[in-house]
């Protein structure tokens, strides 16, 4: 029995592939609802003005920027927490639970004030088209008063995902989907008497739904877990909890704000194409997420129990995990990208009826084959390495070629060479691929067994 496994109940020898996969489902589901609820926002929205869809893919865009780095803050989170569980340490878990809602209420509040106030001038920076512009701009306003609700939202999912709860979480995620799809359809269309508010409709269903996917967060937090969240656990502040969980999550939140921005570069390339052009782009990010979004959630399970496997002294059992994971997730990425690419134009007549647009995803889903052969064992490496407490090196690594090949490559396949979107999605390709193999590298090279993580 490992360290702390009789103060905590867990017995980390058990955390195998088939129970590694029995915690990825309840994520994956809840992965899939996020993803499903976006594309059906897209589906409805497009019905109503493809400028609207341009604007919401540009809005999104600045989106993932935050909720990259708030969703890294919750990792970081959950990563400690587990090493504090592995560890049996009581104290420290209601201590690291209330700096976590500590920090990312405030992060969230900062975060709100950005966006509503200084939209217009990034969009602007971004190149977005004057014609989508007052969309864009209506579409952030909103939408940007709730990141706090949804920072907070994250918090509290985060603890849960420690205690392995995931299935709790894809209930209210699940929730606040079916509310998200049904307030579109009355704030859009202007059902029941309401007024037709179009993406306005979109913005305000959301923040709704996130609102109330907070309250019943906050219930399920309180009645499943032995938790006290406490301001005296602020008194006086943990610096050194915070400086745990800052320590996983501001490198990798750098490389995932370096990411998000390097992309809005390659969208700001992407806009000088025209509006079909960005629609394509919009619409094949969606279904791109169907290929890598059981990566994700797989990966997450794998970092927690990377995590109790590290706070119960036992880096031996590591390794072994994460190369079964990194098969099952290549053969279910790439094997679903291939098939997306073969059912393209079905997929993409849920979006458009647009010949252009359906001829030219077509091509881009063919690069997309490739992408998520690199993207696969980014995901997984990136996670594995920051459970193991080696940090830096990931995320060097991915400012580097997010700007190095991505950004720059796109220009000048995109528009130097002419390529246009395709130029875009292969120097995107050539970014997941060559970070991949340096991953799989340093991984191999078991200089993390040497790392020494509190």
């Amino acid at each position: 029995m490992g360290l702390g496994e009789k103060e905590t109940g867990i017995d980390v020898t058990k955390y195998d592939m088939k129970r590694m996969t029995i915690m990825s489902i309840p994520i994956f589901i809840e992965l899939f609802l996020q993803m499903l609820v976006g594309n059906i926002d897209q589906i409805m929205i497009s019905r109503y003005s493809q400028n609207a869809v341009a604007a919401i893919g540009n809005g999104n865009q600045i989106m993932n920027i935050l909720i990259i780095f708030l969703n890294v803050m919750g990792s970081g989170t959950t990563i400690v927490l587990a090493r504090y569980l592995g560890a049996g340490n009581k104290k420290k878990v209601a201590e690291t639970c209330t700096a976590s809602l500590f920090m990312m209420g405030i992060l969230g509040l900062i975060a709100s004030f950005i966006l509503v106030v200084f939209h217009t001038p990034i969009f602007r920076a971004m190149n977005v088209p004057e014609e989508v512009l007052p969309d864009a701009s209506k579409y952030m306003a909103i939408i940007g008063v709730c990141v706090a609700v949804q920072a907070l939202y994250m918090a509290f999912g985060a603890v849960l995902r420690a205690y392995s709860m995931n299935g709790v979480i894809t209930v209210i995620s699940f929730v606040m989907n079916i509310m998200n799809v049904i307030g579109n359809a009355v704030l859009i269309y202007g059902l029941f008497g309401m007024p037709k508010l179009g993406i306005a409709g979109v913005a305000i269903s959301t923040n709704i739904s996130k609102c109330a996917g907070l309250l019943i967060m906050i219930y399920f937090f309180k009645r499943k877990l032995d938790i006290k969240v406490s301001f005296q656990h602020l008194k006086p502040l943990p610096t050194d909890t915070i400086k745990k969980i800052l320590q996983v999550a501001i490198p990798s939140g750098a490389e995932g704000i370096s990411y998000n921005i390097s992309q809005m570069v390659v969208l700001g390339v992407i806009n000088t194409f025209g509006t079909y052009v960005i629609n394509t782009k919009v619409y094949a990010s969606m279904i791109a997420n169907i290929a890598y979004i059981y990566t994700v959630a797989i990966a997450q399970a794998l970092q927690v129990v990377i995590g109790y496997l590290v706070g119960a002294d036992r880096k031996e059992l590591i390794a072994k995990k994460v190369w079964i994971v990194q098969l099952v997730a290549t053969v279910v990425s790439v094997g679903l990208s291939i098939i997306v690419y073969f059912n393209s134009d079905i997929l993409f007549r849920l979006f458009t009826s647009d010949e252009k647009v359906l001829a030219l995803a077509h091509q881009v889903m063919l690069v997309e084959i490739f992408l998520e052969i690199g993207r696969s064992v980014n995901i997984v490496m990136v996670k594995a390495l920051i459970a193991v407490g080696d940090v830096k090196y990931p995320v060097v690594c991915g400012i580097f070629f997010q700007w190095v090949v991505a950004a720059l490559f796109s220009y000048i396949l995109g528009s130097v060479c002419g390529l246009g979107l395709v130029g875009v999605w292969i120097a995107m390709a050539m970014d997941e691929c060559f970070r991949g193999i340096l991953f799989v590298i340093r991984f191999k090279s078991e200089k993390w067994k040497q790392m020494k993580v509190t």
